[in-house]
């Protein structure tokens, strides 16, 4: 089949040269302003007003704000959730990387690992929360299963273990998802540049440095980009596991947007943090984006 562009000057080449239409957009961009713009709109207005969910609300300008980003609270919170963003990564990041190059090979031992692997992904947040609960618990969990002793800690309750407990249960339910994202990319990094390095005299080390991290760079920025934003969104596996506590260590900025507004019955006050929530995510996007050259993506497969 002939996939030839047609010649310069007709109808149809500039047609090929334009792409689609711009009016394919309208149905997710309808979709974009209904569920997530309007609603955007609705949380800015309710920043500047108090309402406690029963009564009517009514307008106290920037109140809400002041108060909340001068409660210290808000300032711990903020700085657990910069812990959890930069422990995930790099606790993630470098097992996803090397999982993924392992589970792309094309060996059957490979793929029966890697349907391992992947199980976590096809469990519910509150599940994974729910498990990790009972068995990290000091009376009943593993520790009494197994009789080890360095295990018989309170994992979930003691303040200078319960960061570090929250960090694994979470690393264990996504580091499946980005180690996808890894398998998937070094498959398309072609053959013949491995083949070429080997006839250079290049080793495993070697390859991996000048070939396979280079090749991966863009999903590199994928994962991080999702890793990173999508840290400032965990709520449901931290709040099963320890409700925040205990005191403030694990009471993250989206956990403290749910108990200000819904056990505190401030609305006004979680308004305003789940609007700095979206301004923090809409930064840290785009400066993946900006700063690591993603919005110049090119096709690195051969011929593309």
């Amino acid at each position: 089949m002939n996939s030839t562009p047609p010649p310069t000057g007709t109808g149809t080449a500039r047609g090929y040269r334009a792409g689609p239409s711009a009016w394919w957009t309208l149905p997710a961009l309808a979709f974009f302003v209904v569920f997530a713009l309007i609603p955007l709109a609705g949380v800015a207005v309710l920043s500047l007003m108090a309402w406690d969910g029963l009564s009517a609300p009514h307008w106290t300008g920037l109140r809400n704000w002041t108060r909340v980003l001068a409660d210290p609270v808000t300032g711990h919170a903020a700085l657990l959730s910069l812990k959890i963003i930069v422990l995930s990564w790099l606790v993630q990041t470098p097992l996803s990387l090397f999982l993924g190059i392992f589970t792309a090979g094309r060996q059957r031992y490979r793929n029966v690992l890697a349907v391992l692997y992947f199980v976590p992904l096809l469990f519910s947040s509150a599940a994974v929360a729910i498990a990790f609960k009972a068995i990290l618990d000091p009376n009943f969990g593993i520790s009494r299963a197994v009789g080890w002793s360095f295990l018989s800690r309170d994992w979930l309750g003691d303040p200078q273990l319960v960061l570090a407990t929250v960090v694994f249960v979470i690393a264990w339910q996504f580091i499946p998802f980005h180690t996808l994202l890894y398998q998937a990319g070094v498959r398309q990094i072609p053959a013949s540049l491995y083949e070429a390095s080997m006839i250079d005299g290049a080793g495993p080390v070697q390859q991996f440095r000048w070939i396979t991290l280079p090749q991966l760079r863009y999903t590199l920025v994928t994962s991080s980009t999702l890793m990173v934003v999508g840290s400032l969104t965990y709520f449901d596996v931290v709040f099963v596991l320890t409700g925040g506590g205990p005191g403030y260590s694990t009471r993250l900025l989206p956990l403290d947007m749910y108990l200000t507004g819904f056990s505190a019955n401030d609305m006004g006050g979680a308004s305003v943090l789940a609007a700095i929530l979206v301004v923090a995510g809409l930064l840290v996007a785009v400066g993946f984006t900006r700063f690591s050259g993603f919005n110049r993506m090119q096709s690195q497969q051969e011929g593309l």
